[in-house]
């Protein structure tokens, strides 16, 4: 089954000089799982949008074996688990996936 989740900065970072360095290291947490899980073939794709205001997100979208695997993954995140995104999760299907 495939999932989508979209996730969405918390307001205190809207703006990039609100980072902390705390932040960007869950950040980069976050990234080398994503990276990881998609060498491992479960993630199919995970971006964001390059705006900083309060409608910026990201998604990953993924396999797993059903909603509650879905799920785990989802909150297993790092920028999940740290607070630092609010993350909804959504069944979702494929349709055209363009060849590399």
């Amino acid at each position: 089954m495939e999932f989508i989740y979209v996730l969405k900065l918390i307001p205190r970072l809207y703006q990039e000089a609100n980072w902390t360095a705390g932040d960007e290291e869950i950040v980069q947490r976050h990234f080398e799982r994503l990276k990881e899980l998609t060498d491992g073939g479960t993630v199919i794709l995970a971006g964001r949008t390059l705006n900083e205001e309060e409608n910026a997100f990201g998604i990953v979208v993924f396999e797993a074996d059903d909603e509650e695997q879905a799920r785990a993954m989802m909150e297993g995140d790092p920028v999940v688990k740290e607070r630092i995104m609010t993350a909804d999760l959504f069944p979702y299907r494929v349709a055209l996936l363009r060849k590399n």
